[in-house]
């Protein structure tokens, strides 16, 4: 099992979630080790991946000492489940289901719920999640992040949906634990291309907190 405390302090460490949604397994393989080789290694397989649970046991198993690997759009618990089997060491959705987060709890994986309301957010941590998916963030910005952040500090802010090297420092100085990245990577073009933008990414969040 791994160690929840320990997953989570790396993925705030690292201060970026690269997400990938793609279309085919051999494009989600690719992006996946070009981001790693961009500097970012907290990286999310969406479940709608051809193929995501066992791209995921197979990055898992090659490449699972650098690589955080976990499980998007994880919509269920018993797709949580399949997830956790199949080597995700984080359980990441798009909305609040407390029985994903209570079965996330019981195998000792963190599960970060998507919220967009400081009740959805409230409620997501109530229920024991471990870090929050503002989604979409695109729509709210940084502004709601830092007002937010001002009555409740204590909620760990993951913006996801509409982040980018453009403005991922803009809600890491608001004050969000992280960011969530996927289509701004995924579309970037080849190889690449892809690792230039994760790394021009690690650059705007090291100096976001260096401020």
């Amino acid at each position: 099992m791994h160690h929840t405390s320990q997953t989570v302090q790396r993925i705030i460490s690292g201060g970026i979630i690269a997400i990938i949604r793609t279309s085919s397994v051999d494009a989600a393989r690719t992006a996946a080790l070009a981001i790693a080789a961009g500097g970012i290694d907290a990286i999310e397989v969406t479940m709608t991946v051809p193929g995501a649970l066992d791209l995921l046991a197979e990055l898992g198993r090659d490449h699972g000492d650098r690589l955080l690997l976990g499980a998007g759009t994880v919509l269920n618990p018993e797709s949580a489940l399949a997830a956790i089997r199949a080597g995700a060491r984080y359980i990441v959705s798009p909305h609040l289901n407390p029985r994903t987060v209570e079965m996330c709890l019981r195998h000792g994986v963190p599960s970060i719920p998507g919220c967009q309301t400081v009740t959805e957010a409230m409620t997501a941590l109530e229920a024991g999640a471990d870090l929050v998916k503002l989604f979409p963030a695109g729509v709210l910005g940084p502004e709601y992040v830092k007002a937010v952040l001002a009555a409740l500090p204590q909620i760990p802010f993951v913006p996801t949906g509409g982040v980018g090297p453009h403005n991922a420092a803009a809600y890491i100085r608001a004050g969000a634990v992280a960011v969530g990245v996927g289509g701004e990577l995924t579309r970037a073009g080849d190889a690449a291309a892809i690792a230039a933008v994760a790394s021009e990414l690690v650059s705007a969040v090291r100096e976001a907190r260096a401020r």
